[in-house]
């Protein structure tokens, strides 16, 4: 039968760093590629002799099952699964962590077989050499890219940080982040049960202080998506009130706390600075327009933490990149049949950030106790439209020979068509880049390489 195998030398880490690493909860979700649905049916609490987990592949509008079952587990060292059911005939997937001289090496070793060998095996195999590859090649880079920014962030012991909007893209990836790096996280929502979930209802003012007693740190990003429907009055309303008054209630909260966090990194948007060809960095004020209103108000609800001596950092989060959410997830589907092209002119800005860049500078805002006020959430290079558009043809292999004219756009999509894709911004991170903190994606194409699974 083939088997694939790959090695990764990570420096400077224990093998007991990367088992502890794919031990801990999230480690699936961090392993997970952007581009691969799969939904999780049933998952084990711990990688022990014999436990199950369960999953849907999707492709397509198909979902096919997929079970494996853990063994041969030697702590510290290697654990291995084999598909009881699913697309392979044969699955037995080994992790191996060994040590090195320059630090660890991350081993995984597939042994496969396709279905209806071996015509199967003939007809399917260098498709499937390909998957294993880009697969294994991102899981490796995530790894590493993880364990290495844990080290950088030298944390002094493990934290308990509450995070408001932890279903949500960006929430998500920070949570996982989090807990495999040895940190509790509690997530704080409307629907949330649990020890580690707490419940709130900022148009009540619902939210128990008791459960926010003592933890190290409150990262809110819950708010009304900016996209979706038009911007219709009762559209802005709750874009606008989402964000004030979940701030407000939050700072509120955490002010009158006994023991309080000792920082509130509270969300914002690059929206702050309106639009125009100029670049801003945070010594900029605020613009005009809807959205600049918004970052405006929606900073200045944070306002009773400040007052209360709490480190209130404020990330102004540019455009998240990664292939299943976002502007990103939206465009893909019209540039992969070949139908994207220029917005507009193409002069306009975007500024844009990797998700797992952004998860890590919000990671680093908790850690560095020097960092307080404005922090541009963004990659080091904004791009105009037609840069991005040409790059992303460019990663898909596709033509991007379909315009969409201004007046069309604002026809279909009205006051939000001008904000979100005719107006941009180009925006720096002065503060982050002159503290120190490292990009591990600082260019628009490697970005789009790596979250659809093409490097």
């Amino acid at each position: 039968m083939p088997c694939y195998r790959k090695e990764t030398v990570i420096p400077g880490v224990t093998t007991v760093d990367l088992w502890n690493w794919h031990m801990r909860p999230g480690a699936f979700e961090r392993l997970l590629p952007p581009w691969q649905r799969m939904d999780v049916v049933r998952f084990p609490s711990a990688i022990e002799e014999g436990a199950i987990a369960e999953f849907k592949l999707r492709m397509g509008p198909l979902g096919i099952p997929w079970r494996a079952r853990h063994h041969t587990v030697i702590p510290g060292r290697e654990f291995t699964d084999t598909a009881e059911g699913g697309p392979f005939a044969v699955w037995h997937h080994r992790h191996l962590m060994e040590p090195s001289t320059d630090g660890a090496v991350l081993i995984d070793e597939v042994t496969w077989e396709a279905p209806l060998k071996p015509l199967g095996r003939w007809a399917a195999g260098w498709f499937i050499e390909h998957e294993l590859e880009t697969l294994f090649r991102y899981r490796h880079r995530r790894t590493a890219r993880d364990l290495l920014r844990h080290r950088s962030l030298d944390w002094p012991r493990p934290l308990t940080v509450a995070i408001t909007g932890a279903s949500g893209l960006v929430g998500r990836a920070l949570s996982s982040f989090l807990t495999t790096g040895g940190h509790r996280v509690l997530a704080v929502g409307r629907r949330t049960r649990g020890p580690d979930g707490i419940q709130w209802n900022p148009a009540t003012g619902e939210l128990d202080p008791t459960r926010l007693e003592g933890v190290d740190a409150v990262v809110h990003l819950a708010g009304e998506s900016i996209s979706g429907s038009r911007w219709t009055a009762e559209k802005k309303r709750r874009i606008l009130e989402s964000r004030v008054q979940g701030t407000a209630l939050m700072a509120r909260t955490l002010a009158s706390l006994e023991r309080p966090p000792s920082v509130f990194v509270s969300g914002s948007a690059i929206g702050f600075y309106g639009h125009g060809p100029d670049t801003k960095t945070e010594a900029d004020p605020h613009g005009t327009g809807f959205l600049a209103d918004v970052g405006t108000a929606w900073e200045a609800a944070a306002q009773p933490a400040r007052d209360a001596g709490i480190r209130v950092v404020h990330p102004r989060i540019g455009l998240v990149m990664v292939s299943n959410g976002g502007l990103l997830g939206t465009l893909l589907p019209m540039f992969q049949w070949g139908m994207g092209g220029v917005v507009g002119g193409g002069h306009q800005g975007m500024s844009w950030i990797d998700l797992q860049d952004l998860v890590g500078l919000l990671a680093w805002c908790i850690r560095q106790d020097n960092i307080e006020g404005p922090v541009n959430a963004v990659a080091p290079m904004p791009v105009d439209n037609a840069t991005f558009v040409r790059t992303l043809g460019q990663t898909l292999w596709r033509p991007t020979l379909v315009p969409a004219p201004a007046l069309a756009v604002r026809m279909l999509m009205g006051e939000q068509g001008d904000a979100l894709a005719l107006q941009g911004q180009y925006v720096t991170p002065e503060v982050a880049t002159s503290a120190g903190f490292t990009w591990d994606v600082p260019d628009l194409a490697q970005c789009l390489g790596e979250t659809l699974g093409r490097r």
